[in-house]
């Protein structure tokens, strides 16, 4: 691979994906060249993008930071990447940071679209930035509040996220629900409780659904207690789901609402950006019980062949994180090796 050249993971067809090469301009006034030392895949997002199961209608809101590409493919997708600036301001180079940028071994992006990591933090955990950015948005959305009875459905890296900051919250009573047992272990280092959907406490303050499954909404719906809110955070892409408003969802006057990383929430959006939102979520990161939530690493050049397995239901996998080569590989497809 060349100097001006890097390469990058793309989606290019239904459970079907391949690294790159593409140019890489040189920085300008303003900007910073990063090269990738850490990276985390989206297990909800990216798996919807993976099997081609955006909708046309959110094809322009679903663009990301750094994405190439079209919808539904091929495209270049993904935003969690750590990394250290190679060439930018003094007050950056040799700095790690974070960027919403997509899997790629170097690129190009504007100064201020970086975070910088602090010093003690390991660079796989800073790779969790962005599910911490969605969670805390969620919890400013949800209103969640001291002494509450907190039921977090749906322990995947988000829901995990919400319900440590929900346990960090004086006197609060949090609960996180899941199906499989082994989360059970993931709770007990986040501080939080841990029961079956079966076992779960009733009569809830507060109830965050993460699950991304129809069965964990009605498992959330029926958690929730008079007049409480049931906050949801799953994303169905182009999926159907059945809602279960009937029973006594209206008796009990519940508030059904979704929250979405996008926009910053409602209650902050006067006074806080999206920069400052990102840096209180890369702060709140600086907590070693998170490494809990994070798989062993995948070799960078091994994602196409390992997606799959990522990203199915059953996996067990919590936070994939991807381990970035530490010297340039020639090993890559050129563009030209084939057409889209």
């Amino acid at each position: 691979m060349q100097a001006d050249e890097a390469e990058a993971l793309w989606y290019v067809a239904p459970g079907v994906a391949e690294i790159r090469a593409e140019p890489l301009p040189p920085p300008r006034a303003g900007e910073v060249r990063v090269r990738a030392v850490a990276g985390a895949l989206s297990r909800g997002t990216e798996r919807l993008v993976f099997s081609g199961r955006v909708p046309e209608s959110e094809f322009a809101r679903m663009r990301g930071p750094g994405m190439a590409g079209d919808f539904p493919f091929p495209v270049k997708y993904g935003y969690a990447t750590v990394g250290i600036v190679e060439a930018g301001p003094e007050a950056l180079r040799g700095r790690t940071v974070f960027a919403l940028h997509p899997h790629q071994t170097v690129f190009v992006l504007p100064a201020d679209a970086v975070t910088v990591v602090p010093a003690s933090m390991p660079p796989r955990r800073a790779a969790l930035a962005a599910n911490m950015e969605t969670a805390l948005n969620a919890i400013w959305d949800a209103g969640a509040a001291p002494a509450d009875r907190i039921a977090v459905v749906g322990g995947g890296t988000v829901g995990c996220l919400c319900a440590w900051l929900c346990g960090r919250l004086p006197g609060a009573e949090v609960t996180l629900v899941d199906v499989d047992a082994g989360r059970a272990s993931v709770a007990h280092a986040l501080g939080v409780g841990f029961l079956a959907p079966d076992a779960a406490p009733q009569d809830c303050d507060l109830v965050i659904h993460a699950s991304a499954s129809a069965e964990g909404l009605a498992t959330a719906i029926r958690l929730a207690g008079e007049e409480a809110t049931v906050l949801e955070l799953s994303w169905f892409g182009s999926e159907d789901v059945r809602v279960p408003l009937g029973g006594a969802f209206h008796s009990r006057r519940l508030r059904l609402q979704s929250s979405q990383v996008g926009k910053v929430s409602a209650h902050h959006r006067p006074r806080w950006t999206h920069a400052r939102r990102m840096a209180a979520a890369m702060a709140l990161l600086d907590a070693p019980e998170l490494d809990a939530l994070l798989a062993p690493d995948i070799d960078f050049h091994a994602l196409p062949s390992a997606l799959e397995g990522t990203f199915a239901p059953a996996g067990g996998v919590l936070t994939q994180t991807i381990r970035y080569p530490a010297t340039r590989s020639s090993a890559i497809r050129s563009p030209a090796a084939g057409k889209d």
